[in-house]
């Protein structure tokens, strides 16, 4: 199996783990993710504690994120996201854009 058709296993991501997963491209605790993916989703995703934890946990074991080094506050798990998981969320914006062009002219067609 080649790193595409691996990377095409994991799609489509749903909402909260796409904003998860671009919220630690730089390395984020938990809840600083909870404050980014608010952020970044303008308020239309918003995850509680148990939602973003049991992600991260999954997210960690399939080798998406990883723990990094943490300098600051030892007691705070920060969360990164692996090079692998930057593939996945390739994969997925290019899918999504797929999806936005393929439906572009049928939304205009129907007064969107």
């Amino acid at each position: 199996m080649d790193i595409n058709e691996n990377v095409k296993e994991y799609l489509p991501l749903t909402e909260a783990t796409y904003y998860i997963l671009i919220s630690l491209i730089k390395p984020l605790h938990g809840y600083g993710i909870m404050q980014n993916v608010e952020d970044i989703s303008k308020g239309e995703v918003t995850l509680g504690p148990g939602t973003l934890y049991g992600a991260l946990n999954k997210l960690e074991k399939k080798g998406l994120i990883m723990k990094a080094e943490n300098t600051e506050d030892s007691r705070r798990k920060n969360y990164v996201i692996t090079e692998f998981g930057k593939l996945v969320i390739i994969e997925e914006y290019k899918r999504l854009n797929e999806l936005i062009k393929c439906s572009k002219n049928i939304i205009k067609s129907i007064g969107g």
